[in-house]
């Protein structure tokens, strides 16, 4: 039997790329869809642990949905309503039920969990809708904190995937879900006053990415001296912020799941000048290398 894969994550990338040409199928083949998770940055300084648990993961055939695409949610964007009427009636196709729960702390700078790899039936799917049981966060010198998960577990949170995933006979593709963990977890009070944390709200937000026709960025930040500079934050967008990475011990940041164009980059980092970066070319599978050089404020003539 022909297979199909689907692939979950914060970031992932695998990019195969032969299956997007046009092709007659009939409707009882499947194609491999693979389903991966990672996680967007954030100030993991204070964090110990950042953990989500999916109970179910469906999918929605786009041909046979009839919803406008105008007022859907777009990509990087999750609707959190009720399931419209009508709704149900959507071919959607379950993935995944059970338990499944993952650290999005160790899903950064491109490390992906491969969540799902199974056959599906052919076709193009525009909605991914993912049931997530419970949250919670550990904060150093605080404590564990269990998260509500509004209306998540029982309808689910919807994403849509612009362009639509395309899944052919005995072809694979492949789904990135990036998680933010940083607008995911909500603080509630402030951890520098006497009060300190009261805990978290938890607002899933999830960006879908067709992997399959993706590609991503990496690189180095150093300062202009060449010493590799931990905790940058490196961003990339065109109007307006798509994905953002925080480099690791070794300077290292990588963006996967970038649709193939022209984007603006951006590093911040304490101490010296956010440097700007346009022209950014992203191509459809492939790897583009930005390294990064920062310039210490104090270095600026007056």
């Amino acid at each position: 039997m022909k297979k199909g894969v689907l692939i979950f994550a914060g970031f992932f990338g695998l990019f195969l790329l032969s299956f997007m040409g046009c092709q007659e199928v009939s409707n009882d083949q499947t194609g491999r869809i693979i389903v991966k998770i990672t996680d967007a940055p954030f100030p993991i300084d204070f964090i110990e642990d950042a953990s989500v648990t999916i109970t179910k993961v469906e999918m929605r055939l786009e041909e046979m949905s009839g919803e406008n695409e105008e007022g859907e949610v777009e990509e990087g964007e999750v609707e959190e309503e009720e399931v419209e009427e009508g709704d149900e009636e959507s071919p959607f196709i379950t993935l995944f039920e059970g338990s499944e729960s993952f650290n999005l702390l160790e899903l950064r700078n491109g490390v992906m969990a491969t969540f799902l790899d199974l056959e599906i039936p052919v076709g193009n799917y525009n909605l991914i809708r993912i049931y997530v049981e419970n949250a919670r966060i550990a904060v150093k010198g605080y404590d564990t904190y269990s998260v509500k998960v509004p209306s998540g577990s029982q309808t689910g949170v919807k994403v849509f995937m612009k362009p639509s995933l395309k899944v052919a006979g005995g072809l694979t593709a492949e789904v990135v879900l990036d998680f933010s963990l940083e607008k995911s977890f909500v603080l509630k009070g402030n951890m520098n006053t006497p009060a300190g944390i009261k805990g978290f709200n938890f607002k899933p937000v999830i960006r879908a990415v067709n992997n399959t026709i993706a590609g991503s960025v990496e690189g180095v930040v150093s300062d202009t001296a060449g010493v590799l500079l931990p905790g940058v934050l490196v961003s990339i967008g065109q109007d307006a912020v798509l994905s953002s990475a925080t480099t690791d011990g070794d300077g290292f940041y990588a963006m996967p799941g970038i649709l193939p164009g022209i984007y603006t980059m951006s590093a911040e980092f304490a101490g010296y000048n956010t440097l700007s970066v346009e022209g950014v070319e992203v191509v459809e599978g492939n790897k583009t290398v930005q390294d990064i050089a920062l310039e210490p404020v104090s270095s600026v003539t007056e």
